[in-house]
């Protein structure tokens, strides 16, 4: 099988130094989320108590799920928006070591993702670059200049959905959070992950009259070079484009 994106780094790293995974070698476990500044104006997202029971069933959402890949200009909502991002990565509940129960499976619990959006015609959030912060269930403004959020565009090989959407997706893997626990074979799991993450991506936005196009081509050193990602331990492992159905 073709060695996924950090998988060299993988083995120059834990292989040489003996086989034994992270987690067997005592080192401490890894940082459930990225860190953040609260006092940096997190946007605070609806409350999940507050999001509308959709009240469809989940055989018509499974029959009717198709990829769409051109979308009406009408806005989706702040509360859409919270709802999509609950049921991608939402928190449920997190233990006394910090370990979380989130709205998708994830190997080992790991929950390997952090969610980032690109926001263009949206309700009451300005278009940019944001952070999902699954912790505070809350947006942080990543401030990209236009020059840059141009950048990560073009590192999406002409595919126009990033710029015709509502809001684009992003999915980073930090990969030492899977590879802690299940070693090299953690990024078999990575990617299993970022399928059950897409899926309810999907349905959910069935559910609230919006459809999803999923995206797995780009270029790969100029999309995480954009990001400020090093590629090895830190990449963009899948995407999608969201709006509303016309």
């Amino acid at each position: 099988m073709t060695e996924s994106i950090g998988q060299e780094f993988w083995r120059k790293t834990y292989i040489d130094a003996g086989g034994d995974t992270p987690q067997q070698q005592g080192v401490p476990v890894p940082p459930s989320e990225e860190t953040f500044d609260e006092t940096e104006g997190l946007i605070a997202l609806p409350a999940v108590e507050s999001l509308p029971d959709t009240n469809v069933k989940l055989k018509q959402l499974i029959d009717g799920r198709r990829t769409l890949r051109s979308y009406s200009r009408e806005l989706v909502s702040l509360k859409e928006l919270s709802f999509l991002l609950w049921a991608t990565q939402g928190i449920q509940e997190t233990d006394s070591a910090g370990k979380s129960m989130r709205t998708v499976p994830s190997a080992g619990g790991r929950h390997t993702f952090e969610t980032r959006l690109l926001v263009n015609t949206m309700d009451g959030v300005e278009p940019g670059m944001y952070r999902y912060c699954a912790s505070e269930h809350a947006l942080l403004n990543l401030a990209y200049e236009q020059d840059r959020i141009t950048d990560l565009i073009d590192g999406f090989r002409n595919i126009i959905l990033p710029t015709t959407s509502a809001v684009t997706f992003m999915w980073i893997c930090h990969a030492e959070r899977m590879t802690w626990k299940f070693g090299e074979r953690g990024y078999r799991y990575i990617l299993l992950d970022a399928g059950h993450i897409c899926q309810n991506l999907y349905l959910a936005a069935e559910s609230i009259g919006c459809g999803v196009c999923a995206i797995g081509s780009f270029d790969d050193e100029e999309v995480n070079s954009t990001l400020g990602l090093d590629g090895e331990t830190t990449f963009l492992a899948y995407a999608a484009s969201v709006g509303k159905r016309a």
